[in-house]
């Protein structure tokens, strides 16, 4: 088991964590005694921690070595049993329960094998690339998300967590150009995944929401167990660099896929180079393909950003960012000189767990700004622009465009992470949040204090001559969009077109989950009235969508030549599928509808990867019909000829 070094300081208290298996007990059992003190700065009375440990200390006091590197397995079994029992006793695990409308957020069992798809409605294009349309997203071991009760008060798993799971949809084509279609899902089995897996139960205590008591007491014996103060959930997204392919969330590093399989293959930290998270839209820059990175995390350094070769194996540059917080930033831009990055008032901030309040919160009055770094700069170079309060997650583009730097995003004005505070009703506080934004006479900037979860796309114009900055809405209020993307070829240098998805207000209210029953087209360089043009494609009633893609058509003279590629899920029948929409003719019908013979949850980010399959298509399916796949050597032998 890999053990993080952590250290954090509570106030007069320091935790230094840099090595547990060189960890003395008799230091744990002083640990646990000065974690009292910290009692008088909760907002909830600490219960008598020591007093509930007092017969685990004992017995751990007769043990004579120390835990460390040549410490015998025995004792280390035993110490690790002794605290699973406390846990046990202490802890209840409760399932965090679903409504009828929230049903397909509930996580569906692994496949065995991948199945042929034969009922597909309309025709995949013949230009369409053959490749792997594959979408990341939770799904939680053991049923679904957890809270935990117990002496401490409660935590909860917030509704981005929960174990990826990778559903993939294999695109390939025969001699006779006849498609064959294939679908599997896997989860993401990352270490904690197969520790957890291995004890058949729910272990990790969750450690980011509830009273802070509660959390302190889930870091805590968390990693006394397990080494790690939670689990390595990879359930974001999916990138692709240097031909591997990779699953991430913002909490570890990612996880090397074999595309083919799904199998999980190894954790990459760029040969030993990156030892932090990972950010989870890592960015190649145009030009010469190197990726940046940004990983954050709840000690110092905050966030650091690093530059990885284009073969990925080798760090090129890595620089401490030095903010004074750590705020929760999921993405980075990057230009073809610049990495460009947001530092927002959606913070992490352990000493505010200590004296009682969220481990995570977005601070109404913090301020937000964006950094603008040479590719390969440092802290001191960082030019910083002071923009409006804002809470962003998610960009379409960066570029360059005379002396300014531009940057494209969904930008809200609060935050759906953590959620409500405690004591409120999680249902009522999302149902509310998700209502539709009502018209105002006053402007389009115009939102009342229940309408700022209203993420919409958004423009910052910053100036590295003059150090100036302005910014506006790009469109209305009539919908809020989000998980943008453009064709990739355009990450870095001036685009025309971005897609994201439109979340349904009405059906999310009601069913306090966020759904996207359409996608927008934006056009950046059509505008009316200070709006920029937008196309929308709606999908049929009650059906809701996840992961979109852009696929690109080969040797496309033109940006929006291509595809938008998306999952869908239709709750009156039950049905999932994958929906093929051509880009130029967006407001359209779908050029296919491929029906899945598998439920597919809702999730998050989706990436479509070409590649040839002739040669793999009984890797990817070995029980596929002896005739197809004959088919499909020939296509393979031919081609290769």
């Amino acid at each position: 088991m890999q053990y993080i070094g952590l250290a954090y300081k509570f106030d007069d208290i320091i935790w230094n964590m840099e090595s547990f298996p060189s960890f003395e007990l008799n230091n744990m059992m002083a640990f646990c005694n000065s974690c009292i003190h910290i009692r008088c700065l909760s907002r909830r009375p600490w219960p008598s921690f020591l007093e509930s440990l007092q017969p685990f200390l004992k017995e751990i006091q007769q043990l004579p070595l120390r835990i460390d590197a040549d410490a015998s397995k025995a004792v280390r079994s035993t110490s690790v049993k002794l605290l699973d029992a406390f846990v046990d006793s202490v802890f209840k695990f409760v399932d965090q329960p679903l409504l009828p409308s929230q049903s397909n957020f509930a996580p569906v069992h692994e496949l065995r094998e991948a199945v042929h798809v034969t009922k597909i409605q309309g025709e995949i294009p013949d230009d369409f690339p053959e490749g792997v349309y594959i979408r990341n997203g939770p799904n939680p071991l053991f049923g679904g998300l957890k809270s935990t009760s117990s002496m401490f008060g409660r935590s909860n798993h917030i509704w981005i967590e929960g174990e990826g799971m990778l559903h993939a949809v294999y695109f390939s084509k025969g001699l006779d150009a006849s498609w064959t279609v294939v679908y599997n899902n896997r989860h993401v089995e990352t270490e904690t995944f197969k520790l957890e897996k291995q004890l058949n139960k729910p272990s990790f205590l969750p450690a980011i929401e509830g009273d802070s008591t509660a959390v302190l007491s889930a870091y805590l014996l968390n990693w006394l167990r397990f080494g790690e103060v939670n689990k390595h959930i990879s359930n974001t997204n999916v990138f692709e660099h240097a031909g591997n392919m990779y699953s991430v969330a913002e909490n570890h590093k990612p996880q090397e896929i074999d595309i083919i399989t799904l199998e999980t293959l190894h954790d990459w930290d760029v040969n030993g180079a990156w030892n932090r998270p990972f950010t989870s839209h890592p960015k190649k820059t145009p030009g010469t393909g190197e990726l940046v990175i940004m990983g954050i995390n709840a000690t110092k350094p905050f966030a650091e950003v690093g530059v990885i070769s284009v073969d990925g194996k080798k760090l090129l540059h890595k620089a401490d960012l030095k903010l004074n917080r750590c705020s929760l930033c999921h993405e980075i831009g990057v230009t073809e000189r610049y990495n460009v990055f947001m530092d927002h008032p959606l913070s992490i901030d352990l000493n505010r767990l200590v004296r009682g309040g969220p481990l995570v919160k977005y601070e109404k009055e913090g301020n937000a700004r964006i950094g603008v770094m040479p590719r390969y700069g440092d802290a001191d170079s960082i030019q910083w622009f002071k923009v409006e309060q804002n809470c962003t997650f998610h960009l379409f583009n960066c570029f360059e465009d005379g002396d300014e730097v531009v940057m494209w995003g969904c930008r809200a004005l609060n935050s759906l992470i953590p959620g409500p505070d405690p004591g409120k009703d999680r249902f009522d506080w999302f149902s509310e949040k998700f209502r539709p934004v009502k018209p105002t006479e006053r402007s389009i900037d115009a939102l009342s204090e229940d309408q700022l979860i209203f993420p919409r796309p958004y423009e910052w114009r910053m100036n590295m001559r003059t150090g100036d900055i302005k910014e506006r809405n790009l469109v209305g209020t009539e919908f809020p969009m989000d998980f943008p993307i453009i064709n990739e070829a355009f990450v870095g240098v001036k685009n025309k077109y971005g897609y994201c998805q439109v979340r349904d207000c009405i059906a999310s209210s009601a069913s306090g989950m966020a759904k996207y029953g359409g996608l927008a087209k934006l056009y950046f360089e059509e505008q009316a009235e200070g709006l920029i043009k937008v196309e929308y494609h709606m999908f049929e009633d009650n059906t809701f969508g996840t992961g979109i893609a852009f696929v690109s058509k080969e040797g496309a003279p033109y940006e929006d030549d291509g595809w938008v590629i998306t999952f869908v899920h239709n709750e009156d029948t039950d049905i999932s599928q994958v929906l093929i929409i051509e880009a130029k003719k967006f407001s359209g019908q779908p050029v296919a509808k491929i029906t899945l013979p598998f439920r597919v949850p809702y999730g998050f980010h989706g990436a479509f990867r070409p590649m040839q399959l002739q040669n793999q298509i009984m890797r990817i399916i070995p029980s596929l019909n002896p005739k197809i796949s004959k088919t499909m050597s020939h296509s393979y032998l031919q081609n290769r000829n």
